[in-house]
């Protein structure tokens, strides 16, 4: 379990560095930064002070280093806008997003798990079809086309809810509800097909031919073995709970994470950007790895694997 858990932590070293590694040279590629920041109408000799002061007229190597070095250190750098602390301006973005992103989480796995489910207890009826369009259309509906047409009946045409801002827990609805839904569909279609694939195997045919009763059958056999993939879903959902809200944040102007790394995008703030994804990519590798130690709980011969390979 040792060697299978220090596996995995390296693994997931290994991955964030990679991240960093390809943030770093994409951002370097994309622009410069300096032009951006001092406008079209600045003069030379103010930009290429900008990029002295911020180290731009170094090699890409060099600059890759001293960014390697300062993150070890614990210094992921400073917004070239206002010069504030790029982990201070992000952290400050984290409430608002979790704001939005935690109910969503709800939303998804209170509405898409028993939905999935209940279609697939009951293959091939009217219910099953139903629950199965509904999946299919949030699962391909773009987040900003919802979002816009929330937008558009609730806010514009009802009157109802506000179409954006964050002033009020009234304004967390649309946005909430535009990230939960297209998480439950996918969650939705998911659990129906892995209950399906369990519902087909032999020991569930066994298990009714003895005479357990079905509902025994479904919580004590089919429901734990679903289980596996369907936790790799919300696992992969719970790690992106700050990067899933990047387009709607934009679209109901709500000051999150999300928005912010929009507008560093923008500007070039290569430190903001780089401290975003690097979260980002953590928050993605950590939940990957607490799923992976979840599939030994889940099933036995998982954790029976290791003994047998020290054997």
């Amino acid at each position: 379990m040792l060697r299978f858990l220090l596996g995995r932590i390296g693994r997931a070293a290994l991955t964030i560095a990679m991240v960093v590694t390809f943030a770093f040279v994409v951002l370097r590629l994309s622009g410069d930064p300096a032009q951006i920041i001092m406008g079209a109408d600045a003069p030379p000799e103010a930009v290429d002070a900008f990029r002295t002061a911020w180290g731009l007229d170094q090699p890409v190597w060099v600059q890759y280093f001293h960014y390697f070095g300062a993150i070890l250190s614990g210094d992921l750098g400073r917004s070239m806008r206002d010069g504030r602390d790029a982990l201070v301006l992000v952290t400050e973005r984290i409430p608002a997003t979790l704001a939005l992103t935690l109910p969503a989480l709800l939303i998804k796995i209170g509405l898409g798990i028993p939905a999935g489910i209940y279609a697939a207890l009951h293959r091939n009826s009217l219910a099953d079809r139903i629950v199965m369009v509904v999946a299919v259309a949030g699962f391909t509906v773009p987040s900003f086309v919802l979002g816009l047409l929330l937008v558009l009946v609730f806010a514009v045409q009802l009157g109802w809810l506000p179409s954006g801002g964050q002033e009020g827990w009234r304004h967390a609805i649309l946005p909430v509800i535009t990230l939960g839904l297209g998480g439950a569909a996918v969650l939705a279609r998911f659990t129906r097909s892995a209950m399906l694939e369990v519902l087909g195997q032999p020991y569930i045919r066994t298990a009714s031919a003895k005479g357990v009763p079905w509902r025994a059958v479904v919580t004590r056999h089919a429901l734990p073995n679903a289980a596996i993939p369907t936790v790799t879903i919300i696992g992969f959902m719970v790690g992106s709970l700050i990067a899933g809200a990047v387009v709607v944040e934009s679209v109901f102007s709500w000051p999150g994470v999300g928005r912010l790394l929009v507008v560093a995008v923008a500007n070039r703030d290569l430190a903001v950007v780089q401290c975003i994804l690097l979260l980002v990519a953590t928050t993605m590798v950590c939940a990957n790895l607490v799923v992976d130690l979840l599939y030994g709980l889940l099933d036995p011969r998982l954790r029976s694997a290791p003994r047998r390979a020290g054997a």
